[in-house]
């Protein structure tokens, strides 16, 4: 089985001129006449590995039928693509297709880079959970883009050391914050997990699950709610946990880490679907001692998950065959030859919802050879994920996460704080960029 990979988001200064306006249905969606009017030669930018493979299968079978031929060119991920894509489209060059991972797609739209493809995009939104739907239509009736993978966030445990020290699957978070702390009762040189602030994506998907929207719209403005009550509530328990030495502090994806991991000196990982690939190259000495489940509730009652990670297919304002690649970005996603190509070639969690199930997530991830309805399991979580609010300068938000939550979890000073600095970073360049803010 492919190992399910994360894109996550490079947090770099974008050099872009953000456009002054709000969520206009800027990309002008087109009809078919570009498909009828005769064959149309297609470029694709994108990371997936194993893409060219899948493209194959559209240039050989309906591609070739309806004289659609399309051309991958590899990119990298993250914010360097999207400064790229951008630059391309100021000079009207931005080729007809680009891979968009969910959080960039306000900044795309934005720099009307995106073409509005809900007249082309057919019955797909019912191939999809409708929070993911959700990220690229903006709240709006426009369809920016195409679903293409998803990071469901789950909870990973070592099922051998829950055992060994007495503790159960938490499934709320108060239950959570109790065994990180009988954990450390029992064992002291262990932690149940570590608040890390290196990837802004974990609290984000995080704060999602809790109910927050960092960017929402009223006519023609911005209103950034990233220290909402919502919000506060996941850093103050975070926090919490840092401050008292119920769990670790050290930032994920280092050597320490990893070697914490590895050892069992941290006995748990909230994480998402991709998790096995990290685990695998990682902590490699534990193969088929861990476990997955449902993130841990805020409520007894409550079922919902955040989203780490995913990306899309979007079509491009400055393409002449926004029709053609709008059918081809439909199939990549939706087609059960394509996503099953997807799953083999590429090693991604597809956010088609019936590919989730298909025979591609019959077997379990080798490292999770010991859970055998991982992939069931995994399905079911997928659907309950919360809707996600992102904004046109989720750049700026993460850059101040890393650095103001570096701090206060290094320090263990108060993770609120942190959050009113990312908020109020956040604000203040959408003013500087000439966007309006509603406070």
């Amino acid at each position: 089985m492919p190992n399910t990979k994360h894109y996550r988001l490079v947090a770099t200064a974008l050099a872009v001129t953000l456009g002054a306006t709000a969520l206009a249905a800027c990309g002008s969606s087109d009809d078919d006449s570009d498909a009828r009017s005769g064959p149309a030669s297609l470029t694709y930018w994108t990371w997936t590995p194993g893409m060219d493979k899948v493209v194959d299968l559209w240039n050989k079978g309906p591609g070739k039928k309806q004289q659609i031929t399309v051309t991958v060119k590899k990119q990298a991920s993250g914010d360097t693509l999207v400064t790229k894509i951008l630059t391309a489209h100021k000079a009207n060059k931005a080729p007809d297709l680009v891979q968009a991972e969910y959080q960039a797609l306000p900044t795309l739209v934005s720099n009307d880079a995106l073409a509005d493809i809900s007249k082309n995009a057919g019955d797909a939104k019912g191939k999809f959970a409708e929070g993911v739907w959700q990220q690229t239509t903006l709240g709006s009736a426009a369809v920016y883009a195409i679903p293409q993978d998803i990071g469901p966030m789950m909870f990973y445990y070592r099922e051998d050391l829950f055992k060994k020290y007495g503790l159960t699957v938490p499934t709320t978070w108060e239950q959570f914050a109790k065994s990180a702390r009988a954990l450390k009762q029992k064992a002291p040189d262990k932690d149940l997990t570590t608040f890390s602030s290196n990837d802004s994506g974990l609290f984000a998907g995080l704060a999602q699950q809790a109910g927050a929207k960092w960017w929402t719209t009223s006519g023609q403005k911005w209103k950034v709610g990233i220290n909402d009550a919502a919000s506060q509530k996941v850093a103050d328990f975070w926090g919490g946990l840092v401050k008292e030495g119920a769990i670790d502090n050290q930032p994920m994806y280092t050597p320490s880490w990893n070697k914490a991991l590895n050892t069992g000196k941290q006995i748990a990982w909230v994480s998402a679907v991709w998790a096995p690939g990290t685990l695998t190259s990682g902590a490699p000495d534990t193969k088929g001692k861990w476990k997955m489940a449902p993130l841990p509730q805020w409520g007894d009652s409550d079922s919902v998950t955040g989203s780490w990670g995913g990306s899309s297919t979007a079509v491009t304002t400055d393409s002449k065959h926004r029709a053609a690649a709008a059918k081809f970005a439909t199939w990549l996603n939706t087609d059960p030859k394509a996503l099953t190509a997807l799953a083999k070639e590429s090693g991604i969690y597809p956010a088609a919802t019936t590919a989730q199930t298909s025979d591609a997530f019959q077997e379990p991830p080798a490292f999770f050879s010991n859970q055998p309805d991982f992939y069931p399991q995994a399905a079911k979580i997928a659907k309950t994920t919360a809707p996600s609010a992102w904004g046109p300068n989720v750049n700026v938000a993460y850059t101040t996460f890393k650095d103001a939550f570096a701090a206060a979890a290094k320090n263990k000073s108060d993770f609120g704080a942190a959050l009113t600095k990312m908020q109020d970073d956040t604000v203040a360049d959408l003013k500087k960029q000439g966007f309006e803010v509603s406070e």
